[in-house]
C-alpha cells in the first residue's frame, strides 16, 4: 500500500490542504493515509453528490484544487452533477475514486461498475492507478500519474480530473502500524503568462480607434481588482460602455475612492425588455469584446445573437471558446487583465480633473450621469484618464455617441427599479422580498445565488452600490443539485467571512444533505424563498400556458424547513409579510447568532402576477 499512502504526500507536496470524503471500505487505504497525514485537512460527508459539490465550494473560495475520495461502485457516479459543473466553470478537483482489481470488473462482484473514464468528456482527464506497484518502476509510475493529473487539474482552464485507484485486500494497517509518508518526487506545472505581440497589439488599437461602436460584455469571473481597475480605466479611455450579469463581480468597487459614474453597467435584463426599436438599434455593437464564462441574462444573449457585430473579439489565455453570440472572429490568447492594460499602452493626454472632486474625471460630457460620484474623505485615490493619447477629440465625441445611449438607459433602470418597488401596499411577494434582503447584506460578503429564479432575480435587482459583495453561481451547468452544499464548502474555507446562500424551495430540498455532516459553518446565512412550488414555470412563457402547470411543472410541496434546521441545529426564522420580514433581517445577519436559516414564504400566484406588473411596466414605462 506504499504507493497509495504516497498519494496523500504528493497531494500535500502539490498544495491540496483540502480533501472531501465519504465512508466506504474499498476506499479505507486512501482516507486512512489522508487522514494521517499532518498537513491535510480531511473533511467526511457521507452523501457523495453534496460531498463533490462541498468540495468544488471549497476550491472555488480557496482558489486552489480539493481532493474528493469515495469507494467502488456507484459511489463515484454521485459525483458527476459536481464533476460536470467543476469542469464548465473551471474549477480544479482531483477525484480519487478507489475501484475492484481490474480482473473483477464485470464478474458480478459486489459494488463494482466500469469506472475507468468515469466522467467522460465532463472531466479534463482520467488517470488508472496501477493495481500492482510492487516494481520499482510501476511505484515511479504511480507517484508520475497522480502529479500528472494535480497539474492537469489546476492548469488553465482549471477542472476536475479522475484518478481510478484498483485496491486489493487488505485494506486497513495492522494495530499499531504506522504509516510512512516517505520522500516521493512530484513534478509541477509552472503557469507561463502568454502576451500579445507588439505588432498585433498595434493592429487591435488601430481597430479600436477606426471602429466607432465597440462594446465589453463579462461573463461569470471572480473577483479580480486588477481586472477591475483596468477595465474601467479602458473604458474611460477609449470611451467604451462595459456591461456585465452581477456573476462577472464587475460591480464591486474598484477601490476606496472611485468615480461611480465610470462603473460597468448591470441593467441590461430591465432595460433591454423595453421593446422600443429606436434603442435596440442604438445599443448595437460594431466591435464586441468579450471574456469570462457563461451570461444569466437570456435578454442580453438573444439580443447579441440578433445584433451580429461585424467583429467579435474573446479574451482567454487557452482552452476551448464558445461562440455564444454566433459572431466570433478573434480569439485572443491572453489574460483578461493584461489585454486591456496593453490597450492603453500609450500614454494618454492629461485632462482637466472633476469639478468637486480632485483628481476624479468625468465620463463624455454629454453623457447620462450613472450615480452621483462618492464624497472621498482627503486626496482621492484613483485618477481616471479622459479621452486622449490614443483618440483624437473627434474620435472621442463619436465614441461617446455610442456610450451615450447605453448609460441613458443604465441611468432609466437605475431609477426605475426604485420607483416601481416603492409602490404603496404592494401584496407580500418574493421579489420585493429579496430586494429588502439584499439591501441588508454585510459588506464582505459571499453571496452565493441558487439557480432558478433567485439568481434570475438577484441579476434584475442588482446590489447596493458600494458594498463589497463578491457573487457566485454554479452556472457552469445551471442545476439546482449541488447549490446549498456549495455554499457550505464556501463557509467551510472561508471561516471568518459571510456567506450568504439566496435559494428557492426547490433547490433547497433537493439538496438537504448538504448539511449531513458534523463541521459546524456558523458564518453561514440561508434565505429560502419557499412558495410551495417551482414558481419559475409561472414566470416563463410556454408551461405557464399549460393546464399541466400546477400538476407536472411546479411540482407543488407542502414542505417547510423548520424540521431541516431543527435536525441540522440551524437557528430558524421566518417572514411571510414586510413587516416581518424588516424585523428579522438583523438578527438574521447578526454576525452571532450562528448558522442561520431564513424562510420567507410566499404564494406562487401571487409572484407571478406581481413580476408580470414588473414586465408590464417595463413595457410602458421608458422614456
Amino acid at each position: 500500500m506504499q504507493a497509495v499512502h504516497n498519494i496523500a504526500e504528493i497531494c500535500a507536496r502539490h498544495g491540496i490542504t483540502d480533501v472531501v470524503l465519504s465512508p466506504g471500505s474499498r476506499c479505507a487505504p486512501l482516507t486512512i493515509a489522508f487522514a494521517r497525514h499532518p498537513e491535510i485537512k480531511v473533511r467526511t460527508v457521507p452523501d457523495e453528490r453534496a460531498a463533490a459539490f462541498i468540495g468544488l465550494g471549497l476550491a472555488q473560495a480557496q482558489k486552489r484544487a480539493v481532493a474528493l475520495v469515495c469507494t467502488s461502485g456507484t459511489a463515484g457516479l454521485n459525483y458527476a452533477p459536481a464533476v460536470a459543473e467543476a469542469y464548465f466553470q473551471q474549477i480544479p478537483l482531483v477525484v480519487f475514486t478507489a475501484d475492484r482489481p481490474p480482473e473483477w470488473i464485470d464478474q458480478l462482484d459486489g459494488q463494482t461498475i466500469r469506472q475507468a473514464d468515469l466522467y467522460g468528456a465532463h472531466a479534463k482527464g482520467s488517470f488508472q492507478f496501477p493495481a500492482d506497484t510492487s516494481h520499482p518502476d510501476a511505484l515511479w509510475h504511480s507517484a508520475r500519474l497522480v502529479s500528472e493529473a494535480i497539474g492537469l487539474a489546476e492548469q488553465f482552464p482549471a477542472g476536475p480530473v479522475q484518478v481510478n485507484v484498483p485496491l486489493r485486500e487488505p485494506f486497513y494497517p495492522k494495530p499499531g502500524e504506522e504509516l510512512q509518508f516517505t520522500a516521493v518526487k512530484v513534478a509541477r506545472e509552472v503557469p507561463g503568462r502568454p502576451q500579445l505581440p507588439e505588432p498585433v497589439l498595434r493592429e487591435l488599437q488601430d481597430a479600436l480607434r477606426s471602429t466607432t461602436r465597440v462594446l465589453v460584455v463579462a461573463g461569470q469571473h471572480p473577483a479580480d481588482t486588477d481586472l477591475l481597475l483596468a477595465l474601467r480605466r479602458f473604458a474611460a479611455v477609449w470611451q467604451v460602455p462595459v456591461v456585465g450579469d452581477v456573476i462577472a463581480n464587475l460591480h464591486l468597487p474598484a477601490a476606496p475612492d472611485y468615480d461611480q459614474r465610470l462603473r460597468p453597467l448591470g441593467r441590461h435584463d430591465v432595460f433591454l425588455a423595453v421593446p422600443e426599436p429606436g434603442l435596440k438599434e442604438a445599443l448595437k455593437p460594431e466591435l464586441l469584446i468579450t471574456f469570462g464564462q457563461s451570461l444569466i441574462s437570456k435578454a442580453l444573449k438573444l439580443y447579441l445573437r440578433n445584433a451580429k457585430p461585424a467583429q467579435h473579439w474573446h479574451i482567454q489565455p487557452s482552452g476551448a471558446v464558445a461562440d455564444t453570440f454566433q459572431s466570433l472572429t478573434k480569439v485572443l490568447r491572453v489574460e483578461p487583465v493584461d489585454f486591456f492594460t496593453a490597450m492603453m499602452a500609450e500614454e494618454p493626454a492629461p485632462t482637466a480633473p472633476t469639478a468637486g472632486v480632485p483628481g476624479m474625471l468625468v465620463a463624455p460630457p454629454d453623457a447620462t450621469r450613472v450615480a452621483p460620484a462618492p464624497h472621498p474623505v482627503g486626496p482621492a485615490r484613483l485618477t481616471w484618464p479622459a479621452p486622449g493619447g490614443q483618440l483624437t477629440e473627434a474620435e472621442a465625441q463619436t465614441k461617446a455617441a455610442y456610450l451615450k445611449p447605453w448609460l441613458a438607459a443604465e441611468n432609466w433602470a437605475s431609477r426605475f427599479l426604485p420607483d416601481f418597488l416603492a409602490q404603496p401596499n404592494p401584496p407580500f411577494n418574493e421579489f420585493l422580498a429579496i430586494y429588502q434582503a439584499l439591501q441588508g447584506l454585510p459588506d464582505g460578503t459571499a453571496l452565493h445565488l441558487a439557480n432558478s429564479m433567485a439568481v434570475r432575480y438577484a441579476n434584475i435587482l442588482g446590489l447596493p452600490a458600494g458594498r463589497t459583495v463578491e457573487v457566485f453561481a454554479n452556472r457552469g451547468t445551471s442545476g439546482i443539485d449541488g447549490c446549498t452544499s456549495t455554499a457550505v464548502g464556501a463557509a467551510l474555507a472561508q471561516p471568518h467571512r459571510p456567506v450568504v446562500l439566496l435559494t428557492g424551495d426547490v433547490a433547497f430540498f433537493y439538496d438537504r444533505n448538504a448539511f449531513w455532516h458534523n463541521y459546524p459553518v456558523p458564518n453561514l446565512r440561508v434565505i429560502l424563498l419557499n412558495n410551495h412550488a417551482g414558481g419559475i414555470f409561472r414566470l416563463i412563457d410556454g408551461p405557464r400556458q399549460q393546464p399541466e402547470l400546477e400538476e407536472f411543472f411546479e411540482t407543488r410541496q407542502p414542505l417547510t424547513a423548520a424540521n431541516t434546521a431543527r435536525d441540522f441545529n440551524l437557528r430558524y426564522l421566518t417572514a411571510d409579510t414586510f413587516t416581518k420580514l424588516e424585523s428579522v433581517l438583523p438578527v438574521f445577519f447578526a454576525p452571532e447568532h450562528g448558522a442561520t436559516l431564513l424562510e420567507i414564504t410566499t404564494d406562487s400566484k401571487t409572484n407571478a402576477e406581481f413580476f408580470e406588473q414588473y414586465r408590464a411596466a417595463v413595457r410602458t414605462s421608458f422614456s
